[in-house]
């Protein structure tokens, strides 16, 4: 039979383990001493050592001491528990006769008094929302991991409130639950988030752009995105400006051309028109006989020239000299222009000179304009558009007086106008 007889002390609804002096067995108190593991003697009510206090910082990192009778634990912090272990009134220390008695092999007595699990008997006090944790000669009510206790009762933890998550976070009763936005993935430990590459499913019709939690696409060039922002259309270019070809533009996926008319090709700019000389590159029909003209975009057979009967016949009298001059023009030509300079080569003393137009300017499309005494300007005063072609007999009449001399020189220009302004 043991010293002391266990006895069970109700205070604020925890259980407590105490021991008080049984009278019956006092007369074998002295029989029965025997010593303690920890230097504690084995009587049951002997007085603990509170680890917690004697060894500075026994338990590390974000843990607490709670002192136990005979020993004591390292609990998290963030468990809340709270131990229901009452201080009770110290007892006398008893006083035992100097009798020796035998000890077991490990230091301990041979009898000891064995811990009531009160969690297992449901003889503790606890709360129905808190968890009973046994612990040595009592029991501790604490809540489960996601509760926290506040007046005696376990409430939910916000776990969202303190950024568990690394984006999205959704709280349960006890737990919580993590999520991402789109364009991410939950990573393996449940709360952290991982970039997704679309760009490796080829959303994008031409080129593909990855983006934190997104992307973008981009298109060649000559294409634009679409509304849909994946696909690419093709960009008109031709549709931007009319000045963008010289002559035509040619829409191209990705791209355009630029067209030039028959008698032309594209410049090395890839836009303007240039005259194609069928006379140099032998392109062309004329006869040996004839003489190959090259105008602007075409082409002309000139034959052999005319008698001076030919002239008479439209003339009436045949002037001193007869020149032919053939020259070409851009159809719309810029008003007013100089296109024809005219002088005379001979000059006589006492003698002045007369520049006329004197046939072919039916229109009125040009004049003479006398730059000096022996020279004179042939002038556009209004656009002619093409194709066409125009004759003009120039004159230039020589009079002096003094020998009472007149006489005509003149010069037949023919004027081809293009069919295009360039």
């Amino acid at each position: 039979m043991p010293l002391y007889a266990l006895t069970i002390a109700h205070r604020q609804n925890v259980v407590i383990g105490a021991c008080v002096p049984d009278v019956a067995t006092t007369a074998r108190a002295a029989r029965s001493v025997s010593r303690c593991k920890g230097g504690r003697l084995r009587s049951c009510c002997s007085p603990d050592v509170d680890e917690c206090r004697a060894i500075p910082d026994i338990c590390r990192g974000d843990m607490r001491c709670v002192n136990q009778n005979g020993g004591y634990l390292c609990l998290p912090r963030t468990m809340y528990n709270q131990p229901f272990r009452p201080e009770v009134p110290a007892l006398p220390e008893p006083v035992y006769p100097d009798t020796s008695v035998g000890l077991g092999s490990e230091g301990y007595p041979d009898t000891f008094l064995p811990d009531i699990d009160e969690c297992e008997t449901n003889s503790h006090h606890c709360n129905p929302t808190q968890v009973c944790i046994n612990t040595a000669g009592g029991y501790t009510c604490s809540c489960t991991e996601g509760y926290w206790l506040i007046g005696g009762q376990c409430h939910d933890i916000d776990e969202c409130r303190y950024g568990y998550c690394q984006q999205l976070c959704a709280n349960v009763q006890g737990s919580y639950s993590c999520s991402c936005n789109l364009g991410f993935v939950l990573n393996p430990d449940g709360r952290t988030c991982q970039d997704v590459d679309e760009c490796e499913e080829e959303p994008c019709s031409h080129g593909c752009f990855n983006t934190y939690g997104s992307f973008m696409c981009n298109c060649d060039e000559g294409f634009e995105l679409a509304a849909d922002g994946t696909t690419c259309i093709d960009l008109d270019e031709c549709s931007f400006s009319e000045f963008l070809c010289q002559n035509r533009c040619v829409n191209t996926p990705g791209s355009f051309t630029c067209i030039c008319p028959p008698g032309y090709y594209v410049f090395e700019d890839g836009r303007s028109c240039e005259d194609l000389n069928e006379c140099e590159t032998g392109n062309n029909t004329c006869t040996a006989a004839q003489v190959c003209f090259n105008f602007q975009g075409s082409y002309t057979c000139l034959n052999p020239l005319q008698s001076a009967s030919a002239f008479i016949e439209n003339h009436f009298q045949l002037p001193f000299t007869i020149l032919y001059r053939h020259m070409d023009m851009s159809s719309g030509r810029t008003v007013p222009a100089d296109i024809f300079q005219m002088q005379a080569t001979t000059r006589y003393p006492g003698a002045f000179y007369i520049f006329q137009i004197k046939s072919g300017n039916e229109g009125r499309e040009f004049y003479m304009r006398q730059t000096s005494n022996v020279s004179a300007t042939l002038v556009l005063t209004r656009p002619i558009k093409g194709p066409k072609r125009v004759v003009l007999d120039l004159e230039m009449v020589t009079v002096n007086n003094v020998i009472n001399f007149r006489g005509s020189s003149i010069i037949r220009l023919t004027i081809f106008v293009s069919e295009h302004p360039f």
